[in-house]
């Protein structure tokens, strides 16, 4: 009886080994998702619009093209510094760094509903479901500059 649970305890070890080593297909799924994936909706992005005017258009400008010091949010060179990486690694940098003189002024919620506006500025599809807060979940969605091909 005891080598009997032992081997079987064994096959579920290796079978749990496996599954690891492959990975799993939700995991698989999940890092698949990219910006082009409608990841925000259209009301999210209009929160974070009105929110962008209030607090961000003064140093990054109303058209996002950046002022001064102030990098620009939208267009070719913005796209091409954050191509290939999490959204989660911009949505970070916003969280930690933004607005410049009080960080804490304005919420999480607030600045993933920014991030939300800045995705749909730059032309990214909107979706049925918000961009969500949490960072792990961010770091699941890969900021692309082209459109991937459609799938076959």
């Amino acid at each position: 009886m005891k080598i009997k649970g032992t081997a079987i305890l064994l096959l579920f070890s290796s079978a749990l080994l496996l599954c690891a080593a492959q990975g799993s297909p939700s995991a698989d799924a999940s890092a698949s998702r990219s910006v082009w994936d409608g990841v925000f909706n259209e009301e999210q992005s209009k929160r974070g619009e009105a929110l962008y005017k209030k607090e961000c258009s003064n140093c990054h400008g109303d058209t996002l093209k950046g002022r001064g010091e102030a990098p620009a949010l939208a267009g070719g060179t913005f796209i091409s510094n954050w191509n290939g990486l999490p959204l989660g690694d911009l949505f970070e940098r916003i969280r930690r760094t933004m607005p410049q003189d009080d960080p804490s002024r304005v919420t999480r919620q607030e600045k993933v509903d920014v991030l939300a506006y800045l995705l749909f500025f730059n032309k990214f599809p909107a979706g049925k479901a918000e961009l969500q807060r949490q960072p792990e979940l961010l770091k699941q969605i890969r900021f692309e500059a082209g459109k991937p091909d459609a799938k076959q």
